[in-house]
């Protein structure tokens, strides 16, 4: 099981190091909204993100904090080197700057909606090698 989640990881993360703005094959991210905090420099950002079964999005971090709800499905994630599952309905807080992966522990799409509180004018995601 840890091998093919491994193979995975590198094959999607690979390709994805190729292009940072382009998510790894088998994750959909979709914008939703982004706007200016009254907070100086900061902005909030939502995405939903989709997983197909299996699918890794590889370890990455982000210049703020990360809130997770679980909207579909089953996520495995791995936040500073330990487990988290989180299932439909479930959710999850990740601080600035922690390292942090994402697994589809699934047989359907799992699926979150992603809110970012984070630094205006940084990449939202900087992969991890």
């Amino acid at each position: 099981m840890h091998g093919r989640w491994l193979s995975s990881l590198l094959i999607a993360g690979s390709a994805w190091a190729l292009n940072a703005q382009t998510p790894p094959p088998g994750v959909t991210r979709t914008e939703l909204q982004r706007h200016d905090l009254s907070a100086p420099g900061r902005q909030v950002i939502q995405v939903r993100v989709a997983l197909a079964p299996g699918v890794v999005f590889p370890d990455h971090r982000h210049p703020g904090e990360e809130i997770i709800n679980v909207l579909e499905g089953t996520f495995e994630y791995r936040v500073d080197g330990r487990p988290v599952t989180v299932a439909a309905g479930g959710v999850l807080f990740i601080p600035a700057g922690t390292v942090h992966s994402a697994r589809n522990a699934g047989s359907g799409d799992a699926v979150e909606l992603a809110t970012y509180i984070v630094e205006k004018g940084r990449p939202l995601v900087a992969l991890v090698p």
